[in-house]
């Protein structure tokens, strides 16, 4: 049945008109069940193929994607592009795992923790097998399996004042998977130092919001967050989140590196973007 759709999507021209319709959209989705269920060589293989109905997908869809993103352009920008996830458990995860999906070109993953049984029910990238092992090298080896194309760096520690500049001087862009105030005072400065644009990301229980900082001169952390000695001495939030709450954060977040590299839409800087999942209310606040 897959095979049939591609070939359906294979006849359908990408073009203004029908780039909206719904009809066009479910045959990408069938497509991609089809294709992308098939393991990695052997889709490489059909997919360089004209014959098989995957090369209808792989061109059909990357047309459809670069229209969406200023075309060619869009598509190299995407390829090019580096982007650093300081935190790779329930933020990072979605974010990983959608980065990869479109093709970011180096995706660089920190984390000092190894993945524990109570991460699963929102630490998507993981399993019950892995519980135990560094969460940046297991996210490297699931990624890898899901794209091939692309540069993962993996890094198995945590962001300190000695490694932060070395590292974060080697990407372009720097997402919030963190869960503490000191991290993310650290990840700002060193983006403020370095001119990198950092994208913000925080969750409690049902509640998430989302920002984009030191993007084209827009305001940094600090002027969110201005007393960080009073931030750093606040107590921890309860520990209990609703597994997809940074399911939906770490997508925005993601959402917001694509615009960015991309170059469309209204990124979210001097923004503040809101989401209580308790009443499905979203507000966004101007810093």
């Amino acid at each position: 049945m897959g095979a049939k759709l591609c070939e359906a999507f294979c006849r359908v021209s990408v073009c203004d008109t029908c780039f909206d319709k719904i009809y066009v959209w479910f045959l990408v989705a069938s497509c991609a069940y089809y294709c992308l269920g098939i393991a990695g060589d052997e889709r490489k293989e059909k997919c360089s193929n004209e014959a098989d109905p995957c090369h209808a997908f792989c061109d059909g869809a990357a047309a459809l994607l670069a229209r969406g993103l200023r075309g060619e352009e869009g598509q190299q920008r995407i390829q090019r592009a580096k982007v650093l996830i300081v935190g790779v458990g329930g933020l990072g995860s979605p974010v990983a795992l959608y980065l990869t999906g479109a093709g970011v070109g180096t995706i660089g993953l920190m984390d000092d923790d190894v993945v524990s049984i109570s991460n699963l029910q929102r630490q998507i990238l993981y399993s019950e097998a892995e519980v135990g092992m560094p969460k940046a090298i297991q996210a490297k080896k699931r990624l890898e399996a899901l794209n091939s194309s692309i540069q993962i760096n993996a890094y198995p520690n945590r962001l300190t004042t000695e490694n932060a500049a070395g590292i974060i001087s080697q990407y372009d862009i720097v997402v919030d998977g963190c869960d503490n105030f000191a991290t993310r005072y650290l990840i700002n400065d060193i983006c403020v130092q370095l001119g990198k644009i950092y994208v913000y990301g925080a969750i409690r229980a049902f509640d998430g919001q989302v920002s984009v900082f030191n993007y084209q001169g827009g305001p940094d952390y600090r002027h969110f967050f201005p007393d960080e000695d009073e931030m750093l001495s606040m107590p921890h939030p309860p520990k209990g989140v609703l597994g997809v709450t940074p399911g939906i954060v770490g997508c925005t977040e993601a959402t917001e590196v694509l615009k960015i590299i991309g170059g469309y839409g209204e990124v979210l800087s001097g923004k503040l973007w809101i989401i209580d999942l308790k009443t499905m209310e979203t507000h966004i606040l101007s810093l």
